[in-house]
């Protein structure tokens, strides 16, 4: 069987394209009969899958003569003669011929979340015919999830011939259609009645002086328009339309079967001895959780003079079976220590915006109106909370280096009380005595915080803001700072920042009698980890997992492509178990070391024998569990 790759899509199409002198043993109307009755129909098979051949074998040549006896009936009984290459004696035997091994069912097994199908559409030789078109239509069912697959057409010559008249047809008639409006005009006559009637206004025919169109009109007594319309065609205009709105009807008449321009297909096309067409069809499938088996059905059509005659059903039907790593991800629950604290400490801060000195909130301004309206809420969230009880709450409100230190104290003092008799009224009465108020004169440790993190501010500019203010005469401080190039920068961006309020919440948990309490929870990001794997999502279970260097993450590793990593976590488990040997045996069959990958599948079978068939399923190890015969021992370390 020869074997034709195909790079371009012309050349596709050429190799569907099945020549006229093909002889056929039937004409195109027995033909589609015997489709219909379904004693001729295409066939639809899994490759075999072919194992490499010995390497030392391949290459010896044996002498092979024909050997003859006589049946017991008389008859001669050909038999083929091998010469033996350590004796040299001749030795009959009986050689089958080569024939095509096919399945009606495969396992193929899930990778980076895709699914590789691969089958063949065999077509006999009796089938094509130079007259016909075949169209076939592979349709895949995935765990009642319908997909059509694309088609497949094999053209015969005559059949392509006819659609290509067609469009030579269809391009005559569009040739018909008149573009150049001056076609319309008999102006061998207009010219006639001009140089009869109006020879001054027939030389103007040659004059390049200009003319407007209103006195061109009322030259000869007559409108141009009329003089154009009267030697207008108007028969010929009506037909020019009539062909131009029928375009579409007559592409339908001409072209009864169009040409298919997309979906084609290059993969790979085989020819066989009887002339047939053998087509291997290979589709990526992207997996889904829970998939375990494809199905696949094929149905097909028959054209013959651009029409369809048939619709051909094939109930033959292919499986795979898919199998997935996912399907070894552990599943049992962990858990970390959690520590709970008697005492619990909350805060949040807001910034009000204060007029110039002044200590009133302004409720109509639009950034306090909803800073306040967040601070209710966060007091709401903490008191409505049953397990915790309130044991106080302090207000806190700082300000900005400018002006003097004293008046700056008192200011954010008159604040922060401000501030706090605004959100008195969502404390009920038994909790009033448990709200206090704090201040900051000036914020010099924010204004230092916020500084360092400045990147539109250099190194330099940064260095020597700091060191100002570090000065322990914060007045001459800020002195020194409005000295500095950069001072309107601190004054419009920095010093806004240094005006908020804090509240800080110190609550305790009413039901713990102890200060500190272990419990034991569920991981929850581990517990993610190991859904992202059953859900195929494998980067997010890598991003979840790769911390913990157990035998799941290991698994997302190597669902993801990273066989490295996934390697490198196994070694440093302690525990092999037949699952963690397993693991490691397919990640060294993906990095090409296909000894040690034996050597761990065996001890992995030595420790669970179940482990012997999930090779099967898994297309890393199974050719090297065929390559080596099973000439491995199972045993444990």
């Amino acid at each position: 069987m020869k074997v034709l790759n195909f790079k371009d899509l012309s050349r596709c199409i050429t190799a569907f394209a099945v020549s006229a002198a093909v002889s056929v043993s039937c004409g195109p109307g027995t033909m589609v009969s015997d489709i219909a009755e379904g004693s001729l129909r295409a066939m639809m098979s899994i490759p075999w899958e072919k194992e490499d051949p010995d390497g030392d074998d391949a290459g010896e040549a044996a002498a092979e003569v024909r050997a003859e006896e006589r049946h017991e009936s008389g008859e001669p009984l050909i038999m083929t003669a091998l010469r033996e290459t350590s004796t040299g004696e001749m030795v009959a035997t009986d050689v089958i011929p080569a024939s095509r091994v096919v399945a009606r069912f495969r396992n193929v097994a899930e990778r980076n979340g895709s699914v590789s199908l691969e089958f063949d559409i065999t077509v006999p030789q009796d089938m094509i015919d130079s007259k016909l078109k075949l169209k076939f239509l592979p349709k895949m069912d995935a765990m009642g999830r319908e997909f059509l697959l694309e088609p497949l057409y094999i053209t015969g010559t005559r059949y392509r011939e006819a659609q290509m008249r067609g469009y030579e047809r269809y391009a005559a008639f569009l040739a018909s259609i008149i573009t150049d409006s001056s076609r319309f005009v008999n102006t061998d006559q207009l010219e006639k009645f001009l140089m009869r009637y109006y020879p001054g206004i027939y030389a103007m025919k040659t004059d390049s002086s200009f003319v407007s169109d209103p006195e061109a009109e009322n030259l000869f007594g007559v409108s141009q328009r009329e003089a154009l319309d009267h030697y207008t065609r108007h028969a010929l205009v009506q037909r020019n339309e009539n062909r131009r709105k029928s375009q579409d009807r007559m592409f339908r008449k001409f072209v009864k079967d169009p040409l298919v321009s997309e979906g084609l297909r290059l993969d790979t096309v085989m020819t066989g001895d009887d002339g047939g067409l053998c087509y291997r069809y290979v589709q990526n499938v992207r997996s889904f959780p829970g998939l375990r088996k494809i199905t696949v059905s094929l149905a097909g059509e028959v054209f013959a003079d651009g029409k369809k005659v048939l619709v051909m059903n094939h109930p033959d039907s292919l499986t795979f079976y898919v199998s997935s790593l996912s399907s070894l991800v552990d599943d049992a629950p962990r858990y970390l220590t959690a520590v709970r604290y008697r005492r619990v400490y909350d805060n949040t801060s807001a910034f009000i915006d204060f007029g110039q000195g002044s200590a009133e909130i302004d409720t109509l301004l639009e950034g306090n109106l909803s800073e306040l309206s967040r601070i209710r809420e966060c007091i709401e969230g903490i008191s409505s909370r049953a397990e915790y009880v309130l044991d106080s709450m302090t207000v806190t409100a700082s300000c900005s280096p400018e002006g003097d230190f004293g008046f700056n104290a008192r200011l954010a003092g008159a604040r922060a009380a401000s501030v706090l008799d605004f959100i008195r009224t969502e404390f009920p009465d038994s909790l009033q005595d448990r709200l206090r108020t704090a201040s900051v004169p000036e914020n010099w440790e924010q204004l230092k915080l916020l500084v360092r993190n400045d990147s539109l501010l250099s190194p330099a500019v940064r260095d020597r803001i700091l060191a100002v203010a570090e000065s322990r005469d914060k007045d001459s401080a800020e002195r020194a700072l409005s000295l500095l190039p950069e001072y309107l920068y601190l004054r419009e961006k920095i010093y806004p920042r240094l005006r908020s309020v804090r509240f800080e919440f110190w609550l305790h948990r009413h039901d713990m009698a102890k200060d500190t309490v272990r419990t034991m929870v569920l991981d929850s990001s581990y517990m993610a980890g190991v859904e992202a794997i059953r859900n195929l999502d494998y980067k997010k279970a890598v991003s979840l997992l790769y911390g913990y260097s157990d035998c799941n993450s290991a698994l997302a590793c190597l669902s993801a492509g990273y066989e490295e990593s996934a390697l490198k976590i196994l070694s440093e488990i302690d525990r092999r178990t037949a699952k963690v040997n397993y693991l490691t045996a397919l990640a060294l069959a993906r990095l090409d070391m296909k000894q040690e990958a034996i050597e761990y599948y065996a001890r992995s079978v030595a420790q669970d024998p179940a482990m012997k068939f999930r090779a099967n399923l898994d297309p890393e190890l199974s050719p090297l569990l065929k390559a080596f015969g099973g000439n491995h021992e199972y045993t444990t370390d």
